[in-house]
């Protein structure tokens, strides 16, 4: 019988975990035995006593929790420290990205394990209930916007009072995916006035059904063009007109949210030091694309900076700030990844399958 594993999360930050009580319970009734490390959902809200009663065994954090794994269900890919204490052809699930964590995808092929990559599930209507991807974008974009609210010092809805009117405050959003779309969809439940860029003109009618408006940007003929929730690298033309042409919008805008990644590789600078001292004082930068680099220039990775007046925030990891709803999301992904795995309760990584096939980054310690 395949035994699944989840372990606690100990990245700093990270509050996240990789299964709840409704989906341990799912998988026990799949005909897999799971067990779950002690308080590893009580930072997303879970309790221990919730896992037992979906009928998960509690264990503590030893090696031989880990050693007995066939499963192991993560955010995170283990540590060094960790995935030695992996039993050889385990299967770890987890957000590998080896570009941003080399030492723990060196220790994995170490110790032979497999690892199926939730970053890269395909972009297909088979895997759509595994894109953890877009569950994970959607959270940071809904926080990005409650952030930008947050530390802005003034209101984002129109408001008309005794005092005086207050107008709505303008936000500008840079990438209309999955996390852009969802921040321009909270930005207007707030009140506030939204404009979105994007380097795929054929987004304008999803930023639109927003209630946003799309700024225009003159773009070269591409063959093939299909919408896609995923950013990509743009040429220097483009990022040349598309600053011309948000200019205006960004010096008029009290808050910048960008969030343009482009997997595997820095994220663009869509933001320049001169754009964002056009910018009023008292405005807020909000950049997604942080752990890689950020959008903005004047971006730090998990630091605020304040120039001429203006508050740049570089939050690592904002789905991890509203870790129960994004825990249920992700929980789901796993399950119907394990349910694909093993689908009669026995594990199978079957490397002709267009979904493992493309997500499992390692098989048994070697690079697929």
């Amino acid at each position: 019988m395949v035994h699944l594993f989840i372990p606690r999360e100990t990245r700093e930050g990270e509050a996240r975990v990789a299964s709840i009580p409704e989906t341990v319970r799912s998988l026990i009734e799949a005909g897999l035995t799971v067990s779950v490390e002690t308080k590893a959902g009580l930072p997303a809200g879970f309790s221990d006593t919730s896992y037992q009663a979906a009928g998960a065994d509690l264990v503590d954090s030893s090696p031989h929790a880990w050693a007995g794994a066939d499963i192991l269900l993560k955010l995170h890919p283990p540590t060094q420290e960790e995935a030695a204490r992996l039993k050889k052809g385990s299967l770890v699930v987890c957000f590998f990205q080896p570009a941003l964590n080399p030492d723990s995808a060196e220790a994995l092929q170490g110790a032979g394990a497999s690892v199926f990559a939730m970053e890269r599930i395909p972009r297909t209507t088979a895997a759509q209930k595994m894109d953890a991807l877009s569950s994970q974008a959607n959270t940071a974009g809904y926080k990005a916007a409650v952030l930008a609210a947050a530390t802005l010092g003034r209101w984002f809805p129109l408001m008309m009072t005794a005092a005086g009117t207050v107008k709505p405050a303008k936000v500008v959003v840079f990438g209309a995916g999955v996390a852009g779309l969802q921040a321009i969809a909270t930005a207007r439940r707030l009140g506030a006035q939204v404009q979105a860029t994007d380097i795929r003109p054929e987004v304008k009618e999803q930023v639109e059904s927003l209630g946003g408006r799309f700024i225009e940007v003159k773009m070269e003929e591409r063959a093939g063009d299909e919408a896609s929730v995923y950013a990509e690298e743009a040429s220097e033309d483009y990022k040349k007109r598309q600053e011309e042409a948000v200019a205006e919008a960004v010096a008029e805008a009290d808050v910048v949210i960008t969030t343009a990644l482009v997997p595997g590789a820095k994220a663009p600078i869509l933001l320049s030091r001169e754009r964002v001292e056009t910018m009023a004082p008292g405005s807020v930068v909000v950049d997604l694309a942080a752990i890689q680099g950020g959008n903005c220039e004047l971006t730090r990775k998990g630091e605020t900076v304040i120039h001429q007046g203006v508050t740049i925030l570089g939050p690592e990891d904002l789905a991890a700030t509203v870790a129960t709803h994004a825990s249920e999301l992700y929980a789901r992904n796993l399950l119907q990844v394990v349910r694909h795995l093993c689908p009669e309760g026995k594990l199978t990584l079957d490397l002709e399958d267009e979904i493992t096939g493309a997500a499992l980054a390692l098989h048994h310690g070697k690079v697929t």
